[in-house]
């Protein structure tokens, strides 16, 4: 059962917390998370991009000369594909990228990615994150006193205006609420900030 500190904002150590073998430390499926990775990435892509074939452009309804004697070759329409402002052969039309991926599988790739970043030192535990009012500075000094540097995600258990307002003008910093993490935002921010609230709440949902 891994074991880590708890930090308070001003980055001094208030207790320690044990962490779920079956969330926080299991072996992290590498395959599973690119594959779940993937999924996501491709449930985002819009699919909208569109060509039109030489039935859908403008123009082209009469043959452009006689078929033979003129010494040119042969043409049916000035708005085939090797045409000016011909119809596009093969091109793009819209359609759908994404798929479904096992619930399961989805579970178990964030499990993976928060089991790594404990594995790596990059998981920092607060015992919670909470301001008066709304101010970039406190959020700013919070992660300092903590060194967390770089890219980092804060993750809280559940929606804070002032909290999600004070970081929103911090670069490389992005607080998300637990149930709308993804595998693409784990990823992309190399740390992890929990609250214990935080903690608990992942347990509950991933255990």
């Amino acid at each position: 059962m891994p074991t880590v500190d708890v930090y308070n904002l001003e980055g001094k150590k208030v207790s320690t917390v044990d962490l779920k073998e079956e969330v926080f430390g299991i072996e992290p499926n590498e395959n599973i998370v690119h594959s779940v990775l993937a999924n996501y990435l491709a449930n985002q892509r819009q699919g909208t991009q569109s060509t039109k074939t030489r039935a859908e452009v403008r123009g082209g309804g009469r043959k452009p000369w006689r078929q033979k004697g003129t010494g040119r070759a042969r043409q049916g329409s000035i708005r085939a594909p090797q045409w000016i402002k011909g119809g596009i052969a093969l091109g793009p039309k819209p359609r759908k990228y994404s798929y479904r991926v096992n619930k399961k599988e989805k579970r178990l790739a964030i499990r993976s990615i928060l089991s790594s970043k404990v594995l790596e030192n990059n998981l920092v535990v607060l015992d919670k994150i909470s301001f008066k009012d709304i101010k970039t500075k406190q959020m700013v000094n919070a992660l300092a006193k903590n060194k967390v540097e770089g890219k980092a995600l804060v993750m809280i258990a559940e929606k804070n205006e002032n909290v999600e307002k004070s970081t929103r003008n911090i670069e490389n910093v992005k607080v998300a609420v637990v149930n709308t993490i993804n595998v693409f935002d784990l990823l992309k921010y190399n740390k992890l900030v929990l609250t214990l609230d935080t903690v608990k709440k992942l347990e509950e949902v991933y255990a």
